[in-house]
């Protein structure tokens, strides 16, 4: 979505920002006492920059576009000019975010290989180092700016290792964990590993949304407030000094070929619920009273998906929909298909493949189906119209061809094969 220039532009995305969007979007931010802090990922999911043609020789592993080359100059320079662009944009941050999580497949290409082959060198050390070039090349630059990364790929090294590195003086590193019951003793135990080894500031990281699923279409709440509550232990058993915040992640995609998880609109309530618990503390009643007022909300229900009203905040709309649409779409379609005593009785897959059906029964399954389809058809207009007015077109379709369309095919299906099945035919009169 960044609106890259030059030899980069070809990682733009069809609907990319452009550079007075993103300069309104930081004027939004200040004025709403946010401050935005950049992400470029500089090592692994790298499959937006890599996927193409262009820049897969700089591929870690030549068939895989997740992670990139760290013994190549022009990998670094890479994602030199990458940082060069967002930071034109984002003048004053006082963080970038580096990225450099799930380096899959690191050590695997030919050029690590051999290095690999070499007395002392590892796989640690050959992370560590992309990671500290990185690092350089952004304070080179940007002095004031700290740059922070994911810390997946620093737990394992051992202490001596990230000490001798020199990386615990350059960055910053955010501890993530989705789960609703992580190990809070192991990650007291681990920030104070990362204390021993020289780094003075961390951050943890939860999620408001995704991390639950890489289709998931609704938002389970609880999830996310047990995992935020869990990092809050963590905060209180550690240095109070250390952790200066928490990120709340909110994913869209698991990576840059999955499919849409959850839309924002969905996973709003859960941010607030989130946030506000975090703010206070735990989800007492007075804080639901309070997230149920922000939301305009009657009846805020965190255990499943179903509160009463809509909500009357921005996108409550399409919350509602998708709701309606996640619930109930595919088990309605579901029950007159697999559950309906005459569609499976006198219309099964056997007679629909042979275009078989008693006259009567059509009686039975076309009203039903039809006014299932119409039903539908109705509220996924409606839903669509409201998806329109938020998202690019790009994303609309890609949302309903995946939550919508397979269950409307079927019934679609269903109606045709009854429509062919009933037309008359040679076996009139005879036993088929």
């Amino acid at each position: 979505m960044f609106p890259y220039e030059g030899h980069l532009r070809l990682l733009r995305a069809k609907h990319a920002y452009s550079p007075p969007e993103i300069k309104e979007i930081l004027r939004l931010a200040t004025l709403n006492e946010l401050e935005v802090i950049p992400l470029v990922q500089t090592f692994g999911h790298m499959e937006f920059v890599l996927k193409h043609k262009a820049l897969a020789h700089l591929r870690e592993v030549a068939l895989f576009p997740n992670t990139l080359n760290p013994h190549e100059a022009e990998s670094l320079a890479l994602v030199g000019a990458m940082i060069s662009q967002v930071m034109e944009l984002h003048p004053g941050a006082r963080w970038l975010h580096v990225g450099c999580d799930e380096v899959y497949y690191l050590g695997e290409g030919e050029a690590s290989r051999q290095w690999l082959q070499q007395e002392h060198n590892t796989k640690a050390r050959l992370c560590l180092s992309h990671i500290k070039a990185v690092a350089c090349h952004v304070l080179a630059r940007h002095p004031t700016t700290r740059p922070l990364v994911w810390d997946d790929m620093l737990r394992a090294i051992p202490e001596d290792q990230l000490s001798a590195s020199g990386v615990p003086q350059l960055v910053e590193p955010v501890l993530w964990d989705y789960g609703a019951d992580l190990d809070i003793h192991g990650k007291a135990l681990l920030m104070e590993k990362y204390r021993k080894c020289g780094f003075l500031r961390l951050w943890a990281a939860s999620a408001f949304k995704g991390a639950t699923g890489a289709s998931q279409a609704l938002t389970p709440t609880e999830h996310h407030l047990r995992n935020n509550m869990q990092w809050l232990r963590v905060a209180a058993s550690g240095p109070s000094d250390m952790l200066q915040g928490i990120v709340l992640t909110g994913w869209q995609r698991y990576d840059h070929f999955s499919v849409l998880c959850e839309l924002l609109p969905v996973g709003i309530p859960s941010l607030a619920v989130c946030l506000q618990s975090l703010l206070h503390g735990g989800f007492a009643e007075d804080v639901k009273a309070k997230v149920e007022n922000f939301l305009g909300i009657s009846n805020l229900e965190i255990t499943d998906f179903i509160s009463e009203g809509a909500g009357t905040f921005p996108g409550s709309d399409i919350l509602a929909l998708v709701t309606h649409v996640g619930l109930h779409l595919r088990s309605s379609v579901d029950a007159l298909l697999e559950r309906d005593r005459y569609v499976t009785g006198w219309f099964s897959p056997y007679h629909r493949r042979r275009r078989l059906i008693h006259p009567v029964m059509v009686q039975h399954i076309q009203p039903q189906a039809l006014s299932l389809l119409a039903r539908w058809s109705t509220v996924v207009q409606e839903l669509e119209a409201a998806l329109h007015r938020v998202f690019y077109p790009d994303a609309v379709e890609e949302w309903l061809e995946e939550n919508v369309q397979p269950s409307l095919r079927r019934l679609q299906g269903l109606l045709q094969d009854l429509r062919e099945a009933a037309s008359p035919s040679p076996y009139v009169g005879q036993d088929p």
